[in-house]
């Protein structure tokens, strides 16, 4: 057992400060992808859907550039653009008021189910891994654990709409970036791209983070309380996945299938032309199913990880001792992790440039094999300013000594782990390999 090189008040700043980087970073992404057309008079240059301004969708975008300044052109991006954003919105709202009912119905089975396991008491009862001491009551667990259940819920669908806005915002803007060159427009799309990244893992990431600190104004010491309370929150978000993946999932392709057969098999015109209406529907299903569906799973998978690793810490030496820094070494992997893709992130950008489109799949591996390489820099780094360099763990009923290198490793494999699953998949499924 020892002590750790950075201290309780070094953690409390640096999580925080992290997350507001990832979300400054995404706004300034937003910020240059928004750049690339300009409104001229505030005017939609579409005379079909989204015309009269609904839902925020009537600028008409102008190219600035020079010697392509195709009007026609660009003013049919902005139409198409406008029907593919009016209706993506549309069918989230939609969709978000069915989840609304689900999340409140959702809300009071946990906080009936967990407050009714001790009668819904109000007296202390001893603590699950440790009976000398006394834990808070199960009417609090049952509460808060509710509340961190919203709390997840909703940052979940703030995370798929988030990612649904940029990338209907950023759809036409890629595609008249394209008449420039592949690079131009791959550096838009990456850009947007990155939007939906750095807001997802940011506002996760604050949003836990603050709710650790309020939970802890009354859990004090009783850790295992909080950080059981403190579950809900992966709870939350991997329910609003479920419907964003699967909502969206049928709808893009119903529209996929109707599209086709209408399209294709009776009027006899290409795939994907703007003529066909179901290809607009089409265009719409992606966008709810791929991209806001993607950001509710993606929360999804984040939160749990992230609460499944703080259960295991607050029942390790770590909650015992009352190791503030120790006890969120998963969120301060999270903090390191956004630093490092914003870094690696300007390569992509900044640093390499794209001219062909033969040169997109070797740079996005590039992008996989320098955020691998720098992340566990910096695990390393973190494993060792923030862990004592012994602690146990709770295993079975007793509690097992370790080191901190083992955790780094444990951490370091799956990593890794995950590059490897990517050329692997990518090795199979390129039209770069036989």
């Amino acid at each position: 057992m020892g002590t750790t090189i950075l201290s309780d008040l070094g953690t409390e700043i640096l999580i925080p400060v992290c997350a507001l980087i990832g979300i400054g970073f995404a706004l300034v992404q937003w910020v240059i992808v928004s750049k690339v057309t300009v409104s001229t008079d505030g005017k939609s240059s579409s005379s079909g859907a989204g015309a009269d301004g609904k839902n925020g969708y009537a600028e008409s975008l102008i190219e600035e550039e020079e010697g392509i300044n195709d009007h026609s052109v660009v003013h049919k991006c902005a139409e198409i653009q406008n029907a593919i954003a009016e209706g993506a919105t549309s069918f989230l709202f939609t969709e978000y008021q069915y989840v609304g009912v689900f999340m409140v119905a959702f809300a009071i089975l946990i906080f009936l189910f967990l407050g009714s396991v001790e009668g819904f008491s109000t007296k202390s009862q001893a603590c699950t891994y440790d009976s000398s001491k006394m834990c808070k009551p199960a009417l609090a667990t049952a509460i808060f654990s509710t509340i961190s259940f919203l709390l997840g819920a909703v940052t979940s669908v703030i995370s798929g709409f988030l990612g649904m806005k940029i990338a209907t915002y950023a759809n036409a803007r890629t595609t008249l970036e394209a008449r420039k060159g592949v690079g131009k427009a791959f550096i838009v799309a990456f850009r947007s791209g990155a939007v939906m990244g750095f807001l997802l893992a940011a506002n996760g990431l604050l949003v836990l983070y603050i709710a650790i600190n309020v939970f802890k104004l009354y859990y004090g010491d009783d850790w295992e309380g909080l950080f059981e309370a403190i579950t809900g929150y992966g709870l939350g978000g991997s329910s609003m996945a479920l419907f964003g993946r699967v909502g969206g999932g049928i709808y893009t392709k119903a529209a996929d299938v109707g599209a086709d057969l209408v399209g294709k098999v009776e009027r006899n015109i290409p795939e994907d032309d703007p003529r066909n209406p179901a290809v607009i529907a089409d265009n719409v299903g992606d966008n709810v199913g791929d991209i806001a569906g993607m950001g509710s799973d993606l929360f999804g998978s984040y939160a749990e990880s992230s609460c499944a690793a703080l259960v295991v810490a607050s029942i390790s030496s770590f909650g015992v001792n009352h190791e503030f820094t120790a006890m969120l070494y998963p969120l301060l992997i999270s903090s390191v992790g956004i630093l490092v893709c914003l870094l690696t992130t300007l390569f992509a950008t900044d640093f390499f440039e794209v001219k062909a489109v033969k040169e997109i799949e070797p740079a996005l591996k590039k992008q996989l094999v320098i955020s691998t390489v720098l992340m566990t820099i910096g695990i390393a780094l973190v494993s060792w300013i923030a862990l004592p360099s012994t602690f146990t763990i709770f295993n079975f009923g007793i509690q097992k000594e370790v080191q901190s290198w083992q955790l780094f490793l444990c951490v370091g494999v799956g990593l890794w782990a995950g590059l490897i699953i990517g050329f692997v998949t990518e090795y199979y499924t390129s039209n770069a390999y036989r």
